[in-house]
């Protein structure tokens, strides 16, 4: 295939002639391997330390049991929960009727998330039982589903609690079933001869759901995963992309700074603002029955539009002020650190796991969770501060970085002038020199004929030397020039440029000069 592309073994360095190169080479390989060898060994034990040992801090989930009635049925529930407990099942926190004197009071506290559920037992249903027992009318009438009441929030990570808290609430009450239909009565039943009776015996109860807001939708499992991971991706990629044109139309050395903040604030806002009209689009369009309104769908929008502004804002801060070979370091670890916040639960992850209380991505989840709950996970006092309080900082820091650009372009703009005007200055100066060994006084005709003769034979050196001068003074300006370039870049860059379409190879044109 050497023909189609002759020029690729043309002027190659010869095997063992590369030892400089070759060790430069495997230095800046030797570094950037390790560095990004440590930096993912960092990140996957951050996450996998988030999940590690997840059903032994199950016991962190407390719920809230509630005896309306006093009787068997609640002693059934503690002895199950005697049996049951440990640090693989949540902690029941028994509760006194004078402090939730109504069903509905415990609903409000496990809306507050002061429990994460709230399990009772309805007044009178020892009684109930004992009657459908007895059999005649109070068998046939007997309401199974008004015996054990569950409360609790699917939307409140909904892929956890099915398991966490559903599944074995849905445990303790067949286990407390058992005890109850396994306790001494063999006198109350040697007379059944009725077959109600003995299917109320056989099923004396079924756990009842109160459901604060019900979420089985299957794109649930990625709201607090690939939403978050697809909007910071989608802004990184916007921004690279914005880099790249101020960068190809030289807009930092050419803008007065106030405008080019005033244009970078609007296009990332609009930018912003319809990403996240898709996104919010998007989950109501696959909500699949999923019972939510028009008010909730406008405030997820605002919510996830506040949540890619200030990771926009927060990303062009790392590409200020970071080393262009940190940045996609910084951007990884941005995404790591923000997702695994939100995959579990705090309960459900060593204590130490609690700083993701600081990132964006678990307070605006937080919200969102409040907003699809109709007001059921009431964090709004902290995370919407929160989530402010990043736009803010990153939108000065941002501004900083925007004076701080135009400062180091304009130098650079400045430099490249000058390089300019000296390399002109020193192809003057050589060809002046040129010129006066041409125009030396020469006397008679013969030694006119000498001096043509020993031109000729002196021209080829001549011409060799001349470029051989000429090519070392430009390699000595381009090493300057090249010395200058690393300086600037190590004091200031522009973060990473994407050469996107629609940007032509006119963008030095007069046209663009207009914009001053």
């Amino acid at each position: 295939m050497t023909w189609r592309y002759n020029k690729s073994t043309e002027n190659r360095i010869r095997w063992g002639q590369h030892s400089g190169i070759g060790f430069k080479f495997l230095k800046a390989v030797a570094k950037n391997f390790i560095l990004l060898q440590v930096l993912f060994l960092c990140l996957f034990a951050y996450v996998f330390g988030a999940l590690y040992l997840q059903t032994t801090h199950t016991h962190n989930i407390n719920i809230a049991l509630l005896d309306y009635d006093g009787g068997a049925i609640g002693s059934a529930i503690k002895a199950a929960y005697e049996s049951l407990g440990g640090d693989g099942f949540p902690t029941l926190q028994e509760v006194s009727p004078s402090e939730f004197p109504q069903p509905s009071d415990l609903l409000s506290a496990v809306c507050s998330t002061r429990y994460w559920a709230g399990l009772y037992v309805s007044s009178g249903a020892s009684d109930r039982l004992e009657n459908a027992l007895g059999g005649g009318s109070p068998a046939l009438v007997y309401n199974r589903s008004d015996i054990i009441t569950l409360i609790w929030n699917q939307a409140r990570y909904s892929t956890v609690v099915d398991g966490a808290v559903f599944s074995n609430m849905q445990t303790l009450s067949n286990t407390a079933r058992i005890i109850y239909s396994t306790a001494d009565r063999t006198g109350a039943l040697q007379n059944f001869t009725d077959t109600e009776v003995l299917s109320v015996f056989a099923n004396p109860w079924i756990l009842s759901s109160v459901n604060i807001q019900p979420t089985t939708q299957g794109s649930r499992a990625i709201y607090n995963t690939l939403v978050i991971i697809l909007i910071l991706i989608q802004d990184f990629f916007y921004l690279g992309t914005i880099n790249g044109i101020y960068a190809n139309l030289k807009i930092y050395a050419r803008i007065h700074p106030l405008r080019i903040i005033t244009m970078r604030f609007l296009n990332s806002l609009v930018y912003c603002m319809v990403g996240s009209l898709c996104v919010a689009g998007m989950i109501w369009a696959f909500r699949s029955g999923w019972n939510v309104d028009g008010d909730q769908w406008a405030l997820t929008w605002i919510t996830l539009w506040l949540f890619a502004h200030l990771n926009f804002q927060v990303l062009d801060v790392f590409t200020i002020w970071l080393p262009v070979p940190y940045v996609p370091m910084a951007l990884i670890s941005w995404v790591v650190l923000n997702v695994t916040s939100i995959l579990l639960p705090f309960e459900l992850s060593p204590a130490f796991y609690r700083v993701g209380y600081m990132f964006p991505a678990h307070e605006v989840y937080e919200t969102l969770l409040n907003i699809w709950s109709s007001g059921c996970n009431p964090h709004l006092q902290y995370s919407v501060p929160i989530l402010f309080a990043w736009e803010i900082v990153a939108l000065v820091l941002s501004v900083l970085g925007v004076f701080r650009r135009s400062h180091y372009a304009t130098i650079a703009e400045e430099q490249q002038a000058k390089q300019f005007d000296d390399r002109l200055k020193v192809a003057e100066e050589f060809q002046r020199g040129e010129d006066a060994k041409l125009q030396t006084p020469i006397g008679s005709a013969a030694q006119k004929d000498q001096v043509a003769i020993d031109a000729d034979k002196e021209t080829s050196l001549e011409n060799g030397a001349t470029r051989q001068r000429l090519a070392a003074i430009i390699n000595k300006e381009e090493r300057e020039e090249a010395q200058i370039r690393r300086t600037l870049s190590r004091t200031c860059n522009f973060g990473p440029s994407f050469n996107m379409p629609f940007v032509g190879d006119d963008t030095d044109s007069d046209d663009t000069r207009s914009l001053k």
